[in-house]
């Protein structure tokens, strides 16, 4: 009884609190349509900016109180609005389907919402009297209408979705762009630097070989390590491309080669029955060495985990630490470097790091199995 009444008795602050609320949504609206009017004399484009960003404030309030109605997450649906000028943004904010659902929202808000506020007031009154009648209708009703307009509707799905794989293909291009860069750099600063050298050291050692056999040979010792020098970088820039070890041994044995390489314990975990295909395993890799790398230079931590799975559709890498936690992709490279590479598969990365640890990373890459092959099972490094 004690419980029902508590409910009763929130559903009816609910309905109270809804009737400012949807009074703010009918102003709103109002002062949307004297935007558009005064866009016309460009007074109206850095209103609309604001009146958009308030509304959007408005807009995540209701999605969140009614999804905890309803029991369900409701999604955001809005673009990306760029940096730039009040008319590139205005443009943007214009183009976004979800704005224009927003705008119906916010009328029927203002007008039906207020309507099931007021009727929620004096049903909870009723309901408070009359314990025996089905509590909340109106806010049930009306958390209902609010999912209707501001879920993400199938034209804002696949606009989040062009969206979306526009900006990945622009960081790919730009990543691969940037690794052809390293690679030039590196073949122009080291074994290209080394095969002059060797270049020059024969020519040298062959002028001397008569004169002075002893300068001759020193000078073709000097060529070998310079060329065995120059081997050592082109094997090592052919690893940085595609190591050996992942075409070999798979995911999984890379895995476990990458955590015998690391400096502090590294436990691997797999359950992935066969090979998968090889762009998917590269940015595995690697996204799984990043991890590394940024766990053992930051996290002070003294044992990883490295967990893989395959569900037939996504491949799932979690990497989880026991050190001091904190991590944030917004204020580090190597995390949004991760979530960049993934990107260009359509991949996610979820980050859970509160202070004091622990740190686990959550790479998912869609992808389909590639052979029957197996790999091991897993292991431990």
């Amino acid at each position: 009884m004690r419980k029902e009444l508590a409910l009763r008795s929130r559903l009816l602050g609910i309905s109270v609190v809804s009737i400012f609320l949807t009074t703010l949504s009918l102003v709103l609206f109002v002062l949307a349509v004297a935007d558009f009017v005064l866009i016309a004399v460009w007074v109206g484009i850095p209103l609309l900016v604001k009146e958009v960003a308030v509304t959007r404030s408005l807009t995540a309030l209701h999605r969140r109180y009614a999804g905890g109605l309803l029991g369900e997450q409701i999604e955001t649906p809005y673009l990306h609005v760029p940096d730039g000028s009040l008319l590139v943004r205005m443009r943007a904010i214009l183009a976004d389907p979800a704005y224009r659902r927003d705008l119906l929202w916010l009328f029927l808000d203002g007008t039906a919402g207020m309507f099931l506020a007021v009727l929620g007031v004096a049903e909870g009154l009723l309901d408070l009297l009359f314990w025996w009648l089905p509590p909340g209708w109106a806010v049930g009703r009306h958390a209902r209408l609010s999912r209707a307009f501001l879920a993400p509707s199938e034209k804002s799905r696949l606009a989040l979705r062009v969206q979306h794989l526009t900006e990945s293909r622009a960081e790919t291009v730009d990543t691969q762009a940037a690794e052809l860069r390293r690679i030039e750099r590196d073949l122009h600063d080291g074994a290209q630097a080394r095969l002059v050298a060797l270049g020059m050291s024969l020519a040298m050692a062959e002028e001397q070989l008569t004169s002075d056999p002893e300068g001759a040979r020193a000078l073709l010792t000097e060529a070998r390590t310079a060329s065995s020098a120059a081997l050592a970088e082109l094997r090592d820039l052919v690893r940085g491309i595609h190591p050996p070890v992942l075409a070999d041994r798979g995911l999984v044995g890379a895995g476990q080669a990458l955590g015998l390489a690391a400096s502090i314990p590294v436990t691997v975990n797999a359950e992935l029955a066969g090979r998968l295909p090889a762009p998917v395993e590269s940015a595995g890799y690697f996204a799984i060495a990043e991890a590394l790398t940024n766990v053992i230079k930051h996290a002070n931590a003294s044992a990883i985990t490295i967990a893989l799975g395959y569900d037939g559709t996504d491949l799932r890498v979690e990497v989880t630490d026991d050190g001091v936690g904190g991590a944030d992709p917004a204020r580090g490279t190597g995390l949004r470097g991760i979530a960049r590479r993934l990107s260009a598969f359509d991949g996610t990365l979820v980050t859970e790091s509160p202070p004091g640890g622990p740190t686990r990373l959550v790479m998912v890459l869609p992808c389909a199995s590639s052979s029957p092959k197996t790999s091991p099972s897993s292991g431990t490094a």
